[in-house]
C-alpha cells in the first residue's frame, strides 16, 4: 500500500489514510487501495472491528483530490464508492471513524459511511461541494439527512458551512468528542468494547441495518446521484468551481 497504512491489533484493524502533504485527500489510486483493504477486512474471520483515521494532526481527510482531478488524473472510484466505502452495502463488520482533524466533502462522507464517529475536539466537518460547483454525491446527501434529519442536513449541504466537533455531537452525527491527544486511545477502547461482545451478534445487527438501507433503496439513490454528478461535470459552473479552487480565487458562477 502506497497511500494508506494498516495495523492489526488483535481482532482490530487500524487503517490510516496516509497522504498528509495533501491533507489525506483521496485520488483514484488511493480509492482502490482502500477498497482492497475493506475487501480483505470483510473476508478475514479474525478481524472483527476497524478503526479509520488520518495521518498528521490537521486532517482526517480533505475529500476528493481536486488538484488531481483538475490535472486530468486518470481513474475513478471503484464500485464500492468513495474511499471504498460510500457505496458498500454489505459490510457486516463495524468501522469506527477517529476524526483527528478536518473532514471535508468526501472526507466527511467517508466518516458518515462508518458506523461510529469519534472526533477530536479540534475536528471540523463540512460538505463544501456547492462552493466548488459540485454536490455531496458520495452519499453525503443521503447519509447526513438520514443521520441528523433533513432540515439541519439541508442547511449544511446548501451552505457548505463548517461544523465543529461539539456541534456535530449536538446534531447527532458525532458519537463523542475527545481531546485530540486522547482520540486514538478512545477509538481503540471503543473498538475493544465492540470486540468483546459476540461477533455473530454484531454481524447480525449490521445485516439488519444493511437491510434497512436496502428497504429505503439507498443504493438506487446513490446511483441517481452518480448520474447527476456526471451531468454536473459537463457544466461551466463545475469547470469554474474546480479551476477557482486550484487557482485560489473566488469563482465567477455562470449558472449554466
Amino acid at each position: 500500500m502506497e497511500f494508506i497504512t494498516t495495523e492489526r491489533i488483535g481482532n482490530i484493524l487500524v487503517v490510516t489514510m496516509n497522504r498528509p502533504a495533501v491533507y489525506n485527500a483521496i485520488h483514484a489510486p488511493m480509492h482502490h487501495e482502500m477498497a482492497a483493504v475493506w475487501d480483505d477486512f470483510a473476508s478475514d474471520p479474525d478481524l472483527w472491528v476497524a478503526v479509520l483515521t488520518g495521518a498528521g494532526a490537521k486532517a482526517f481527510c480533505a475529500g476528493n483530490d481536486l488538484k488531481y482531478t483538475a490535472a486530468g488524473g486518470p481513474g475513478s472510484p471503484p464500485a464500492s464508492g468513495f474511499a471504498g466505502l460510500s457505496s458498500r452495502m454489505d459490510l457486516e463488520k463495524p468501522i469506527i471513524a477517529a476524526v483527528n482533524g478536518f473532514a471535508m466533502g468526501g472526507g466527511f462522507e467517508t466518516a458518515l459511511s462508518c458506523d461510529i464517529i469519534l472526533a477530536a475536539d479540534t475536528a471540523t466537518f463540512a460538505l463544501p461541494e456547492v462552493k466548488v460547483g459540485l454536490f455531496a454525491a458520495a452519499s453525503g446527501v443521503q447519509r447526513l439527512s438520514r443521520q441528523i434529519g433533513r432540515k439541519p442536513a439541508v442547511e449544511m449541504m446548501l451552505t457548505g458551512r463548517p461544523v465543529s466537533a461539539a456541534e456535530g455531537q449536538a446534531l447527532g452525527f458525532v458519537n463523542a468528542v475527545h481531546p485530540a491527544a486522547d482520540l486514538m486511545d478512545a477509538a481503540m477502547a471503543k473498538a475493544k468494547e465492540i470486540a468483546s461482545v459476540s461477533p455473530s451478534s454484531v454481524r447480525a445487527t449490521k445485516r439488519v441495518l444493511n437491510d434497512m438501507d436496502a428497504r429505503e433503496d439507498l443504493a438506487a439513490s446513490l446511483a441517481f446521484a452518480r448520474t447527476e454528478i456526471a451531468a454536473l461535470a459537463k457544466t461551466e459552473d463545475f469547470k469554474e468551481g474546480v479551476n477557482a479552487f486550484v487557482q485560489k480565487r473566488k469563482p465567477e458562477w455562470k449558472n449554466k
